[in-house]
């Protein structure tokens, strides 16, 4: 595999992973920049799980600028993905909001997290990674990877419902008719 063949199978899985961790196009450009010019000076054609060492990389670069920056607290654009493919197929406007909502409360929602649950939810949501992958990636065990992203579930789902209405909870409103 050459370099620039590197370069096209993983660029937009690092770019997405980037975007959803930085909520910057152009914080996540200059990481995916980062990550393949770190990736093109090791030794990477000796690495026996090239996915996983590589999205590690992008995961340690995104936490450092996360943690330089202090963006987490500032970003309200849009997730830029779902919107090129919701453009891209033929919806109802109807649907297409809806989608959005969805979208930007998945964001809202996914922004509150610790940065290192938001990172085992990333990579398993938005990188598509196994929990053994997401493992690796962060160097912890998977143990730890399971107990992470269900406590970032829980913690999601139950904000999820503080916010919507009682009788969306399942609880029974009774009003005076």
């Amino acid at each position: 595999m050459t370099e620039r063949e590197l370069f096209d199978s993983y660029n937009q899985d690092v770019y997405r992973t980037c975007y959803y961790m930085l909520r910057n196009a152009q914080d996540a450009e200059d990481v995916c920049h980062d990550v393949f010019v770190t990736v093109f000076r090791q030794e990477w054609r000796r690495i026996e799980h090239l996915r996983a060492w590589i999205m590690r990389i992008t995961m340690n670069q995104c936490l450092n600028l996360l943690r330089r920056n202090q963006t987490k607290h500032s970003k309200q654009t849009e997730v830029r993905w779902l919107h090129e493919q919701t453009a891209a197929s033929a919806k109802s406007v109807d649907t297409i909001i809806l989608e959005q909502e969805a979208a930007q409360e998945w964001d809202k929602l996914l922004q509150q997290l610790p940065d290192k649950l938001m990172a085992v939810v990333t990579l398993r949501y938005i990188g598509e990674l196994s929990m053994a992958e997401i493992a690796q990636t962060l160097k912890i065990p998977v143990g730890t990877v399971k107990s992470r992203l269900h406590k970032a579930l829980k913690l999601m789902r139950r904000k999820l419902e503080s916010h919507q209405a009682p009788w969306l909870k399942g609880e029974k409103h009774y009003g005076t008719y």
